[in-house]
């Protein structure tokens, strides 16, 4: 999953980014709000982390600015501001959570693993399934039949955007679009080594992958 941190403080924004790439997110970063509008426009992101007092453009005014767009992405606003009334104004004008600073690391990973498990939530989902493979994203587990694999964090998330396009054929730009973030080098062959640690994982002695190659193009999961 790909998260774009929108925080002026640069001290805190790499707090931030740490924290999550440990969690398997990738991670981008924009240190005002012309720089996040920027980012935005030009690539598609699971999730925004939006400080509301930043340089060039506020916080407040760039969450406008998605919303006008048409841009759905989940945001998550982060701020000094604890008054009710700038809770309110900060959801009224598109924010669909919002915290308080300071706040426990911990804290924000659970709201934010509430704001991309909204859609499932919806629908009454709260695994993602192919075949025998499912896999958990509240806990972030993963199991072949009944047997769990053990997944690295970068294998999970690479996994968990497979199986959300099940049957979709998805290419290497996407991937690394979602999985990795703006500093990956679209010539190594990254992601044809993730491919394959998955591969390993989680066909076993299975004479068909679940992860097809779609040659000049990239994967597919399908559910042989």
């Amino acid at each position: 999953m790909r998260v774009l941190v929108v925080e002026d403080e640069k001290k805190m924004a790499s707090f931030i980014e740490r924290g999550l790439k440990e969690e398997g997110y990738a991670v981008d970063l924009a240190y005002d709000g012309e720089m996040g509008l920027e980012y935005i426009s030009s690539n598609e992101y699971d999730l925004i982390l939006l400080d509301w007092m930043l340089p060039k453009m506020s916080g407040l005014a760039l969450c406008g600015k998605i919303r006008e767009g048409g841009c759905r992405t989940p945001i998550l606003m982060l701020t000094v501001r604890d008054a009710v009334e700038d809770k309110i104004k900060g959801l009224d004008q598109g924010a669909d959570d919002y915290m308080t600073k300071p706040f426990a690391f911990d804290e924000l990973l659970a709201r934010i693993r509430a704001l991309l498990r909204r859609p499932q939530v919806l629908k009454d989902e709260a695994l993602l399934k192919c075949g025998k493979l499912t896999i958990d994203l509240l806990v972030r587990r993963a199991w072949v039949g009944a047997a769990e694999i053990t997944l690295s964090q970068k294998e999970f998330s690479l996994l968990e955007y497979l199986m959300r396009h099940k049957g979709d054929v998805v290419s290497r730009s996407q991937i690394a679009e979602h999985v990795w973030d703006l500093h990956f080098d679209p010539m190594s062959n990254t992601i044809d080594v993730y491919i394959n640690f998955l591969r390993k994982k989680i066909d076993g002695d299975r004479q068909k992958s679940y992860i097809e190659t779609v040659r000049g193009i990239g994967y597919r999961l399908v559910d042989r």
